[in-house]
């Protein structure tokens, strides 16, 4: 028997959850949660062309929901994966070199980002390179069916539901929904940007009145700048440096016991914060320049005998665009890279 696509997909999703109950915890049908949603959307001065036009023919995407339950950096029984394979991975030459030749490109305008937004242009595009490879990949799931999928799921309904409203609101000010693809999370453009970042922080970057991140490499850099200075980027201070750590130093007496209430799975890996000039006095050796007032953790991702890097306040920055240590130290280690 051949089932009408939409029923195929709802089977799919079925099948899907069924192994871990707890998993989907949607409450209603999905045509039933799209009719709220478009309610929500109609309040919040969305039209109904567009209601129609992003949510009239979804179906649910399993495939979205299989990608939500595989991310990388997970916590297992064992502990954290190694860090030093995924910087082989990211940081590779042919990343670093794609980022020069980026930073190449852009004469003039790399100096004028850093002077408007106080942020290093490796750093811009370092996250340019990490995110999409330098423009080369943006995603190709329909944004609209990504997002619903994840807030009719149910877990963590308040996020993607406020980002499904949001990119419609996106797709009322005239973008198709051909444009609007990207990651299986919701993601976009060249800095994959979420919806409501997008409307908070994206910027024109080369003065045509538009904040174009899909095509315009000057908006998309523009955007990220944007966004470090607005998550607290702290000019003239280093994302971190690596760190020479004396035989014997006791790592106990330095580890911390405060949960942060942001990305806390990543910030109970590193240390008490102290001032570098208080890191020298117990024996640690920053291995950059970094100056001695500078706050900073320590953090040695694969344990003693590893590389061990100090770390300030920028590098929560960069946890604020993606809440991970894999991703965080990487930008950073490219980021240095693209500079020398």
């Amino acid at each position: 028997m051949k089932f009408p696509k939409r029923i195929v997909s709802l089977l799919a999703f079925a099948a899907l959850c069924a192994p871990v109950a707890s998993a989907c915890a949607q409450s209603t049908t999905f045509d039933a949660y799209m009719r709220q949603v478009a309610a929500k959307a109609r309040s919040e001065g969305v039209s109904d062309a567009t209601i129609q036009r992003m949510l009239g023919d979804l179906t649910p995407n399993p495939r979205v929901i299989e990608l939500d339950r595989a991310q990388p950096g997970t916590p297992s029984r064992s502990g954290f994966a190694p860090m030093a394979p995924y910087i082989a991975r990211h940081v590779d030459n042919a990343r670093i070199s794609g980022g020069k030749r980026t930073v190449a490109s852009l004469p003039g305008y790399g100096a004028a980002i850093e002077q408007k937004y106080g942020v290093p242009i490796s750093i811009v595009v370092a996250i340019f390179g990490h995110e999409t490879n330098y423009g080369s990949y943006t995603g190709d799931f329909d944004l609209a069916r990504s997002l619903a999928t994840l807030a009719w799921e149910g877990r963590r309904r308040e996020l993607f539901e406020t980002e499904l409203i949001d990119l419609l609101k996106i797709a009322d000010r005239g973008v198709s929904r051909a444009q609007l693809k990207g990651s299986w999370a919701g993601a976009f453009g060249y800095p994959q940007f979420l919806p409501s970042i997008y409307l908070r922080l994206a910027v024109d970057g080369d003065g045509d009145g538009k904040a174009n991140i899909w095509s315009s490499r000057a908006d998309a850099l523009a955007s990220i700048g944007n966004y470090f200075r607005d998550a607290g980027w702290r000019t003239g201070q280093p994302w971190g440096v690596r760190a020479a750590i004396p035989a014997g130093f006791d790592r106990a007496s330095v580890s911390t016991k405060l949960a942060s209430p942001v990305c806390p799975r990543v910030h109970e890996r590193q240390s008490q914060w102290k001032t570098v000039r208080e890191w020298r006095a117990q024996g640690i050796r920053p291995l950059a320049a970094i100056g001695d007032d500078v706050l900073a953790a320590l953090f040695e991702p694969d344990g003693p005998g590893t590389p061990a890097y100090l770390l300030t306040g920028n590098y929560r920055v960069i946890t604020e665009y993606n809440c991970s240590n894999y991703y965080a130290l990487s930008v950073g280690l490219l980021a240095d890279e693209i500079a020398r």
